[in-house]
């Protein structure tokens, strides 16, 4: 391989690994901000997902179920040491540590409130010139109780 073609590859490797960063901050971003429609449109249509050992039918219906979940109550998503490896000209695959801080409204069925500590193992595809999720599979290495959220306190 010629010099240039290997400094090209190389530095086409470093923008899909840039832009498959700003895909996960978006992530990140939307399910704070409450954008659940831009949120699931970051995935591929057919995207496998699985967090906490529920699998997801569909992206659609993982951010459905992130808004009825949380409604306007407060979150906070961080991903951090993204480890994401280009395996082809469409294709790479990344390991994130993550933290969450999840306070749901109060009420007699809300689930309890948590900081929680892990990992996202996933996969991105480019469609169209787009880098997009293509599977997630989060794992929690810890997880510390935390009181709900009460709009009125």
């Amino acid at each position: 391989m010629s010099d240039l073609a290997e400094l090209t590859r190389r530095l086409d490797a470093l923008e899909a690994v840039e832009e498959i960063k700003k895909l996960k901050a978006r992530y990140f971003r939307f399910v704070d901000e409450k954008k659940h429609d831009e949120l699931a449109a970051l995935f591929t249509p057919d995207a496998t997902l699985v967090t906490d050992g529920i699998t997801w039918g569909s992206p659609r219906e993982f951010a459905d179920t992130i808004r009825d979940l949380t409604g306007d109550a407060p979150s906070v998503h961080h991903g951090h040491m993204p480890e994401i490896e280009i395996q082809g000209e469409d294709s790479a695959s990344g390991i994130w540590a993550m933290e969450d801080l999840l306070t749901f409204p109060v009420g007699p069925e809300a689930p309890e409130g948590h900081n929680g500590y892990g990992q996202y193992r996933e996969t991105y595809r480019k469609v169209d010139g787009r880098w997009l999720i293509d599977s997630v599979l989060l794992t929690r290495l810890r997880m510390d109780a935390l009181e709900n959220w009460d709009p009125d306190a």
